[in-house]
């Protein structure tokens, strides 16, 4: 599908939180000229989530963004000892076991790791337009022209090549596309919200579970705490309608059962448990990532971590289809390889959602199911889950044990120097890495020397292999199997993933 140079930016990202910003520095990084929209005049500063699991860390190292994500200090590698988390709000999973490079989580409020990504789109050439809220989305044979609206009423048109709505839950693009939205619907309703707690020792501390419901409260006695409530009784009838402090105020009471005197609110808001995903995750120009395309309750903060990955896996290849060189079927492996992966997201957070039913019927399945979580099996299963480090691609090569799966950041000895497998992907380019000498591989790869960088290094760890081929998000496409037919499945692969050399 050719790319009309009658446009005014090759790609419009509809949406300026984390995902679309980091979407946004993909596709700059590799050459597109990007175009953010946002809705919002400036940036909110508020941060409903904060956690960033093992795989989307391990991702971001590969951009070379990992520390610039975290406001404070570095999070410790694994091996420092166990880091519990929760499953449906029992903390008995050990989350170091089931990780085995870089840190198990990090601290990253995602109003800080949107404009830290924001500030390196920019600074890489994409252009970020605040104040322009998407009214009209028409497609074109060749382009999408997009109506947007600011805050005085004033509409104005863009046209695209092509679109990617990043804008959230009640996604515009979503909308205006005519893609469904389709899971189970709210039972749970729930409130959060930043205030100060001017009794903090009445407070009900951390996560706490009656027959009310559940309160959670981090505590901060130097300034506003973050306090979550849920309510199993029922979704909210309005899901729109503001959080005043007085209802806020009020749930924490019911549920609790004695007052807890709180003010000076910075931001509140409600939610639910609908799980819903888009039927589609491509129509024509058009694609979703992260809460346009699912949704679903925070349980285990897999939401935003989602997201990233949807950015990081599109980036690369929405790039190779506007640049002209994307093998056919190239950019609807996005939707294949994230809609399997946002689905089990859902499954499993729609399972921990009914075993926090406050109802005390659910104590003793509660109990047996925290006494599993202590079985190895069971640890590395949830645990590969919530952290993501369970995620494998189907990328061919049938026999070849390593394809799909996440490239390990090995240390490599390249004449005098020490390096990683992440250094080398950070300008988000293909990586063909040889561990030994092999003349065959180098002459098969040449004709794509120019779209893939080639690495002859020692590996100061055995991987398995001596050859692997890894695409710019980092999972490998291509492992040599130490065989007469590598070359041929070198070559297959090179062409399948990164297209015609010619």
């Amino acid at each position: 599908m050719p790319n009309s140079p009658a446009v005014d930016t090759q790609v419009a990202v509809v949406g300026g939180g984390p995902v679309g910003m980091l979407l946004a520095r993909e596709l700059a990084l590799l050459g597109v000229r990007v175009t953010v929209l946002e809705k919002l005049s400036a940036p909110t500063g508020e941060s409903k989530a904060g956690t960033l699991h093992a795989r989307t860390a391990q991702t971001l190292h590969r951009r070379g963004l990992l520390k610039a994500v975290q406001p404070g200090p570095p999070a410790p590698p694994v091996g420092r000892g166990p880091v519990p988390f929760h499953f449906s709000g029992m903390f008995d999973l050990d989350l170091s076991t089931v990780v085995t490079e870089g840190p198990v989580m990090v601290g990253s409020p995602q109003a800080w790791a949107q404009e830290v990504f924001a500030a390196d789109a920019e600074r890489l050439g994409a252009r970020i337009r605040r104040d322009r809220e998407l009214v009209g989305l028409d497609e074109e044979a060749d382009a999408v022209r997009l109506t947007v609206r600011d805050s005085r009423g004033v509409t104005d048109t863009l046209r695209a090549s092509w679109v990617v709505g990043a804008d959230g839950a009640r996604s515009a693009v979503r909308r205006l596309t005519g893609i469904p939205f389709t899971g189970t619907p709210a039972r749970v309703g729930a409130l959060i919200g930043e205030v100060r707690l001017l009794d903090p020792a009445r407070v009900p501390q951390g996560w706490q579970r009656n027959p009310r419901g559940w309160t959670l409260v981090w505590l901060n006695l130097f300034g506003r705490s973050r306090v979550c409530t849920y309510d199993f009784r029922g979704p909210h009838p309005d899901r729109q309608a503001p959080v005043t402090l007085d209802e806020f105020r009020a749930e924490v009471e019911r549920i609790a059962g004695h007052p807890v005197p709180m003010d000076s609110p910075s931001w509140l808001t409600r939610f639910s448990d609908a799980a819903l995903q888009a039927e589609h995750y491509r129509v024509g120009r058009v694609l979703l990532a992260g809460d346009a395309a699912h949704v679903h309750f925070p349980a285990g903060g897999q939401g935003v971590n989602l997201g990233l990955q949807d950015a990081v896996n599109l980036g690369w290849k929405l790039a190779a289809e506007v640049h002209g060189w994307a093998p056919p079927g190239l950019l609807d492996t996005y939707e294949t390889e994230r809609a399997p992966v946002a689905e089990a997201v859902l499954e499993n957070v729609r399972a921990q959602v009914a075993l926090m039913d406050p109802d005390p019927r659910m104590d003793s399945l509660r109990t047996l199911f925290a006494r599993m979580m202590h079985f190895d099996d069971v640890n590395q299963y949830l645990g590969g889950m919530i952290s993501g480090v369970d995620v494998r691609y189907d990328t061919g090569g049938p026999g070849d044990p390593l394809a799909g799966r996440f490239a390990p950041d090995v240390l490599l000895k390249t004449g005098d120097s020490v390096t990683s497998l992440a250094e080398h992907l950070h300008d988000a380019r293909p990586l063909l890495l040889l561990l030994t000498d092999s003349e065959e591989l180098l002459e098969v790869v040449e004709p794509w020397r120019f779209r893939v960088d080639v690495v002859t290094a020692t590996a100061v760890e055995q991987i398995g292999t001596d050859a692997l081929l890894v695409r710019p998000d980092g999972y490998i496409a291509w492992s040599a199997l130490g065989e007469a037919g590598d070359a041929d499945a070198l070559a297959g692969a090179l062409g399948c993933w990164f297209g015609d050399p010619a």
